[in-house]
């Protein structure tokens, strides 16, 4: 507790006055003479006990009076946060401004900063002269106190919301630990956020509160500049079929469009940028038709792209208040088709082509070989003839089922996945005698030795467990029934090599796919056989390896096939599509590498960037602005046209406004003050600097007590005679006169005579 007039306390002396009054002013006590005096002291004792606790009470209300009276002109208040102290003497205050792209929000043709920032520069006005100031947002988070008021409004001034932002958390704890170096002894914090939950989730404010609990010093301040109840439409994630895709296959592009608020139409188009010209072409557009709070999804094809880097976007035609999510931007490479070359036995049963029929129809139909939209180029091939096959040409080779290999042809393999192809070892039946694929040769690439074949009753199937390889990652999200794909027969492997990693487990927990590095390649052995038929009419109890290519649902196959071999010819390795903020890593082409790349930021800005790692890549930090990226270099015929894209996460289009609750767990124990307004501000700042001021209860206390000492006075003299006492015979005296006077004063009756 403080007092802002503690001069006042010195009043309190003045309840010697009640004090000395009660004792001068005692009644004495009266000598009367009685019979029955027994009787008369017993009473007297008891009156005298009443009276003295009444002169006691009336006195302790009367002092109470003078005490409360002068507490109350003292002012005193009670601090809940921040440091005590005059209104007007220096502090160290710390503005936290968050400008994620959230904050763009126009309402009343303002934006949230732009609020913000109004409110900012009207606080600085109104801190006290030689105070300490430091302008922090969330994007830099450097916190640095400001040489004078001028260049804290400037640094105001120049906030930039257009970009990505770390967490909001981030920027506060900056802003406490340069509080902490401040000689102030008031430090106050103040942080203009849209209270928008994302910023302030338990995810985005982990750590928050026990840094602000060292700190129980510090006022805080939320104020608050959102909007209560926002309307809003917004692109969520774009989804490619690929980054690098074929130039024979179509490229889809699917995205969901988000609806906050009331419903409406929306259209959405598609924008190619031309290659020669640089301008976006509309290539599509879509209208969708949203009910209050839903969502729906819009779906476009490419076709007949050219090879090369393609970039384009995805922009909603209609304005609306939020602009940052009405946008995305991506970038696909177009690459030829590409050539997997697919080994099979031969026997006198079945030809290659009958061994890799399955894996062949899952990489290229014959209905997109027909239209020429097949994504890749198999051949197949008799086994025997791989030792004399020129393998450079092609991205990936695949063993179907193989046969024992010789030592040379293992050899040519390794030297195929080392430098930088992918191998593919779908075991079978004619994996047999297995001492051949457990030689030293064959383990350079086999995950591990094999031991045995493992005869399930149908009980046993795929169980992947972590969609994080990307192998699963179109996975990720499907409701697929591995139980009816049931697996009869696989391999089981000894002591996996040093390295390869289980992708799919068996349910039994038998490995199924395995993945293992192999120099600049990557080898994938699928333990159970693709290529096994699900009957044979001469064998009648002929029991299958699996169902996985014949079962019912024939499309989990499918996927698998397509999405293993996208990785093995290394269609993942290069990302194009970012989160802004993320650092992006461009692949060179080793046939055509430059001393020095130019870089073209969304905004306009030109970056001479070299490459990385051995001229391999090209690391670019620079991602902050959501947009696309240009990468070019050389000229004429070896001119390098590269590029990638960057985008804000689709967190950016919640707009569910956080609770006082969310808040709350956010700092924890260290209190905080919320203002929504300017008027807020100003009472929260005085509550956090003087404190929660008692005066107007001690007056209303005070008022309580002068009633209840009024009608306790008035009670307590009311028994008391002032008048002086009268003797017996002018008692009787009074009383006889009072009668006389009565009877002289009534007239005599009127006779009336009766007629």
């Amino acid at each position: 507790m403080t007092f802002l007039h503690a001069a006042f306390l010195a009043g309190s002396l003045a309840i010697a006055v009640p004090i000395i009054l009660h004792l001068i002013m005692r009644k004495q006590p009266k000598h009367l003479e009685f019979p029955a005096l027994r009787f008369i002291k017993l009473r007297e004792s008891a009156n005298r006990r009443q009276v003295r606790f009444r002169h006691w009470l009336l006195l302790a209300l009367r002092c109470a009076v003078i005490l409360l009276l002068a507490l109350a002109l003292a002012r005193p208040s009670i601090v809940a946060s921040g440091m005590l102290g005059d209104q007007e003497a220096p502090v160290a205050a710390a503005l936290v401004f968050d400008v994620n792209p959230r904050m763009q929000y126009r309402e009343n043709n303002q934006t949230r900063l732009e609020v913000a920032q109004e409110t900012g520069e009207w606080l600085l006005s109104q801190l006290p002269r030689e105070s300490d100031v430091a302008v922090i947002d969330s994007r830099s988070a450097t916190a640095v106190f400001a040489v004078d008021p001028g260049a804290a409004r400037q640094r105001i001034e120049r906030l930039d919301d257009r970009g990505m932002s770390q967490p909001l958390s981030v920027a506060i704890e900056s802003a406490v630990e340069l509080l902490e170096t401040s000689e102030k002894e008031r430090k106050e914090l103040y942080i203009f956020t849209d209270l928008s939950r994302a910023s302030w989730s338990t995810e985005a404010t982990r750590g928050l509160a026990d840094k602000l609990a060292a700190q129980t010093g510090v006022g805080v301040y939320v104020v608050d500049v959102g909007v209560r109840d926002p309307q809003n439409f917004g692109l969520g994630e774009t989804r490619l079929s690929g980054e690098v895709v074929s130039s024979s296959a179509p490229l889809s592009i699917q995205c969901d469009v988000l609806h906050v608020g009331q419903g409406g139409q929306r259209s959405v188009e598609l924008l190619l940028t031309d290659p020669k010209t640089g301008q976006p072409e509309v290539r599509g557009r879509q209208t969708v038709d949203l009910a209050a709070g839903s969502s729906e999804r819009v779906d476009f094809q490419l076709r007949g792209l050219t090879a090369g880097v393609h970039q384009g976007q995805l922009r909603l035609v209609e304005e609306d208040a939020l602009a940052p999510d009405n946008q995305h931007w991506f970038t696909v490479e177009v690459r030829p088709a590409w050539r997997v070359l697919l080994a099979a036995p031969v026997d006198e049963q079945r030809s290659a082509e009958d061994y890799a029929l399955f894996m062949a129809e899952a990489l290229a139909p014959y209905a997109m070989r027909v239209k020429r939209e097949a994504p890749f180029d198999v051949e197949v091939i008799d086994v025997d003839t791989l030792s004399a096959k020129d393998l450079a040409p092609y991205g990936a080779v695949c063993l179907i089922d193989p046969t024992p290999l010789a030592p040379p042809v293992w050899q040519k393999l390794q030297a195929f996945v080392a430098g930088g192809g992918g191998l593919g070892i779908f075991l079978g039946q004619n994996a047999s005698p297995v001492q051949s694929f457990n030689d030293p040769v064959a383990q350079q690439l086999l995950p591990g030795r094999l031991l045995r074949q493992f005869r399930a009753g149908g009980d046993v199937y795929l169980a992947p467990d972590d969609y994080q390889h990307p192998v699963l990652s179109k996975f990720a999200g499907l409701e697929v029934a591995w139980p009816q794909l049931p697996v009869f027969r696989h391999w089981q492997l000894d002591k996996l090599a040093e390295g390869a990693t289980t992708v799919i487990p068996f349910s039994n927990n038998q490995p199924a796919l395995i993945d293992r590095p192999v120099g600049r390649g990557r080898v994938m052995t699928l333990t159970t056989s693709i290529s096994d038929p699900a009957s044979r009419p001469s064998e009648r109890d002929y029991v299958p390896w699996n169902l996985l290519p014949t079962g019912d649902d024939q499309f989990p196959f499918y996927l698998l096939a397509n999405t293993l071999a996208r990785y093995l010819v290394g269609s993942d390795q290069q990302q194009l599509n970012y989160i802004a903020g993320t650092p992006a890593v461009v692949r060179l082409d080793a046939d055509n590498r430059q001393p020095m790349y130019l870089l073209t930021t969304p905004r306009g800005d030109q970056l001479r960037t070299p490459p990385s790692d051995g001229g391999e890549l090209l690391v670019v930090t620079t991602t902050d602005s959501p947009g696309n990226y240009a990468i070019a270099a050389g000229g004429g015929d070896e001119q390098v046209r590269l590029g990638f894209s960057a985008n804000l996460p689709s967190s950016i289009s919640d707009l569910t406004r956080a609770s006082e609750a969310d808040l709350q767990a956010a700092f924890g124990p260290a209190p905080f003050r919320l203002a929504h307004n300017r008027d807020e501000i100003d009472r929260s700042i005085s509550a956090g600097r003087v404190g929660q001021e008692l005066f107007p209860y001690i007056i209303v206390f005070l008022v309580l007590i002068l009633a209840g000492e009024q009608v306790l006075a008035n009670r307590f003299y009311q028994d008391y005679n002032t008048a002086p006492e009268q003797s017996r015979a002018a008692q009787l005296a009074k009383s006889a006169d009072a009668s006389g006077a009565k009877t002289k004063s009534t007239p005599p009756p009127i006779p009336v005579q009766a007629k």
